[in-house]
């Protein structure tokens, strides 16, 4: 159905018609600990009820049609995201706090859509509206379910919480236990949440069965962090996958986001000091990556393409296990609140949206975000009562950061000096799946992220080629499909070489003090790996670092050059409304409300005609000035130097 035959459908539907009504009062008792009213308390719980009453606008209020009443339906996607019914949890936690008899009305009628439309004989809840759909998505259902009845089962008649037990219970004895039988049966998030929610299922349904696999998985949890720096692997296809360089598939967005949230709960339920000290060592190797404005840099992540800036499109957030876990490090508090703030900034009209510029692009928000991550600041706030201190008064790592780090793990490289933060990639796990190409994330030694204390995100990386991997749960990208990775790049007759597409860069750093320096050696592939005849591919990068500015420099054979066109292209993150001065054929400035970003080259430089005056990808929801610079035979190296004034 495309999405002008779907909006005929829903023509005249009444959405978010329920009226509000008030239910006695129950459990003014959830947030009652020392960290009631505190800062954590006041963003998750605002951020709760704006986007419960932004999913309630959106909810379609239609009683004589099941295959619609009570699905969200979703404003970018011309179908109903499957999975909207974990919408209940979230909404059922409001319910009993406020009393509030509209947060009730949708947790039911959610949860009716989606018996009415994706639920399976097996148990399972199938993630789309097509009964040959995945359904391991069904154990996400299942927790937001079990987490509902847990925290908030008093506040349904007893007729409806024994069937709604019941329902748990057909989809763990069914479908679960018998596809769940092994923690790495698929990409790992799905039994590193299976590890908490069969503990969580055995606890509520009172069966050891249940209880006996989590045990089962949870033997087994230690086997999946890498050396030196305890970042979980598993997200690949296969997930043990090893790539050219050896490296294991890790994803960053993934992992905060969801699998590392259940080894924590898991830890902390049945107290194992074990998983807990690994806990608290996984959390500070992923930390490292966090951006000092609560962004999570998964810009090499294997699973890179559902990038949003915050975290990943379909996951549910890293507030969980950063906040329980402050008690072992305050900056894991630091990390939890930034994050949530930027997934403030990222709200509009009730939704999150999937990255810091869909707004100023005019593009519509994916309900599937906001349902995802409500669960999980209803989640803090049951938690609440039992937190420990959450505040941001301890920096981030990479707010204190000095100097380079490498990740062997990853081939992946954190630079900090000054005001500058960079991170550099040559990481080659590439994921792929049976209906995909290859999913290219940025690396032949690319400029994958570049940040400035004073103005923010400047350079920032998508897809070489932008591609849905999930159809159903990712949206189109709008217009040219611009990568917005800075890269070296020759655009033939026989089709586009660049470093993106290279697995085999090499690079060497040096820092005396004062200045980073990165070289990189790489050359310009194309997506079939194949490169240019002879010597022509052969091309060099270089990143410096100090106190003033950022250079980058890049250079080619002239064989590149002779015939054909070679450029360094360099995406400048900017919203649109961000006034851009062409001062000079080798000066540009974007003027930002902290200060101007002054681009200068010793080559002329050019910006790349565009429809809306930026360019906008999908991975990570940013818009970018394309700025490019030309070499030629007789200029095969230029250098393009980046301040703020």
């Amino acid at each position: 159905m495309d999405r002008r035959d779907f909006n005929k459908l829903v023509a005249g539907i009444g959405i978010g018609a329920t009226i509000s009504t008030n239910l006695p009062s129950f459990g003014a008792e959830l947030v009652a600990g020392d960290t009631a009213g505190t800062e954590f308390d006041r963003l998750t719980k605002n951020l709760l009820t704006d986007w419960c009453d932004g999913m309630i606008r959106h909810q379609v209020n239609e009683p004589g049609n099941p295959g619609l009443h009570g699905a969200l339906l979703c404003p970018a996607c011309s179908h109903i995201h499957g999975r909207c019914s974990d919408a209940l949890y979230p909404f059922m936690h409001l319910a009993h706090a406020t009393g509030q008899r509209k947060y009730l009305d949708a947790a039911i009628n959610v949860y009716e859509w989606a018996e009415n439309n994706v639920s399976q004989p097996d148990g399972s809840w199938t993630n789309d509206i097509n009964p040959k759909a995945w359904r391991g998505t069904t154990i996400f259902g299942a927790i937001a379910l079990a987490e509902a009845l847990h925290y908030h089962g008093e506040v349904l008649d007893e007729q409806r919480r024994t069937a709604w037990t019941k329902r748990l219970d057909e989809a763990v004895g069914g479908y679960l236990s018998r596809d769940f039988k092994k923690i790495d049966f698929t990409n790992l998030n799905y039994g590193m949440t299976g590890v908490y929610g069969f503990h969580l299922f055995g606890e509520l349904l009172n069966n050891p069965k249940y209880t006996q696999r989590s045990e089962q998985f949870a033997k087994r949890v230690k086997e999946f962090f890498t050396r030196p720096n305890s970042l979980l692997w598993g997200e690949g296809k296969p997930n043990s996958n090893r790539s050219g360089r050896g490296l294991l598939p890790v994803d960053l967005g993934y992992n905060v986001e969801e699998s590392l949230n259940g080894v924590v709960l898991y830890a902390l339920a049945i107290n194992d000091q074990e998983m807990l000290d690994l806990a608290v060592k996984t959390l500070n190797g992923h930390l490292e990556f966090m951006l000092p404005d609560g962004a999570w840099d998964n810009s090499w992540g294997t699973r890179s393409q559902k990038w949003s800036y915050w975290g990943s499109r379909t996951s549910d957030g890293c507030q969980p296990a950063f906040s329980l876990m402050a008690g072992y490090n305050p900056a894991f508090g630091t990390a939890a609140i930034k994050n949530a703030e930027l997934l403030q900034r990222c709200t509009a009209d009730g939704l999150l949206h999937g990255g810091p510029h869909y707004v100023s692009h005019g593009m519509k928000p994916c309900m599937h975000h906001t349902f995802a991550h409500a669960k999980v600041m209803a989640l803090v706030q049951d938690k609440m009562h039992a937190m420990p201190k959450v505040d941001s008064t301890t920096p981030l790592p990479r707010q204190t950061a000095d100097g380079v780090k490498h990740f062997p793990e990853l081939d992946v490289w954190l630079a900090a000096r000054g005001p500058w933060r960079a991170t550099i990639s040559a990481y080659d796990s590439i994921y792929k799946t049976k209906k995909s190409g290859l999913l290219q994330q940025p690396t032949g030694g690319s400029l994958a992220v570049l940040y400035h204390d004073k103005v923010g995100l400047l350079l920032a990386s998508s897809m070489a080629r932008y591609e849905m991997v999930e159809p159903l749960n990712m949206q189109p990208q709008p217009g040219e499909d611009f990568p917005l990775t800075t890269r070296l790049e020759s655009r033939r007759d026989d089709g586009w070489y660049t470093n993106l597409y290279d697995l085999t860069a090499d690079l060497t750093t040096n820092d005396d003090g004062q200045q980073i320096d990165i070289q990189v050696k790489t050359s310009l592939q194309n997506e079939s790996r194949d490169k240019l005849a002879g010597d022509a591919s052969a091309c060099e990068l270089q990143y410096q670092f100090n106190a003033t500015h950022a250079l980058i420099s890049a250079s080619v054979s002239p064989l590149a050059v002779k015939e054909y066109t070679a450029a360094l292209v360099l995406p400048i993150i900017s919203p649109s409304g961000e006034e851009v001065r062409q001062v000079s054929e080798t000066r540009i400035e974007i003027v930002k409300p902290q200060g101007t970003v002054v681009v200068e080259s010793d080559a002329p430089m050019t910006i790349k005609a565009t429809e809306k005056g930026r360019f906008f990808n999908m991975v990570p929801g940013a818009e970018a000035v394309p700025i490019v610079v030309q070499l030629s035979p007789t200029n095969a190296i230029v250098q393009c130097q980046v301040s703020v004034i």
